[in-house]
């Protein structure tokens, strides 16, 4: 898949996803959502912590890093993969 087809693809599968509500997804692919958002999008997680952080951030973060292999182009694929398999049940 070229790079234009790609970014097409994952701009429909994040304009898909933001029609979806939180509560809709189990909170594990929210997560997995969000993690290939931020590689795809922000490249590998550079982790900060600061006295603000919560242990919400902390599961997203950790998500994060589970993917932090990823190129962005295939962060993108998983996205949109993700968000395919959504869309079909």
């Amino acid at each position: 898949m070229n790079e234009i087809d790609l970014n097409t693809q994952f701009q429909e599968a994040v304009n898909s996803a933001s029609l979806m509500t939180q509560a809709s997804l189990p909170q594990d692919v929210q997560l997995r959502l969000y993690a290939y958002y931020k590689q795809a999008t922000l490249g590998t997680l550079e982790p900060r912590q600061t006295s603000n952080y919560h242990l919400r951030d902390a599961f997203k973060t950790n998500a994060w890093m589970q993917i932090s292999h990823l190129s962005a182009n295939e962060a993108k694929e998983h996205y949109i993969d993700l968000i395919n398999s959504i869309l079909k049940k």
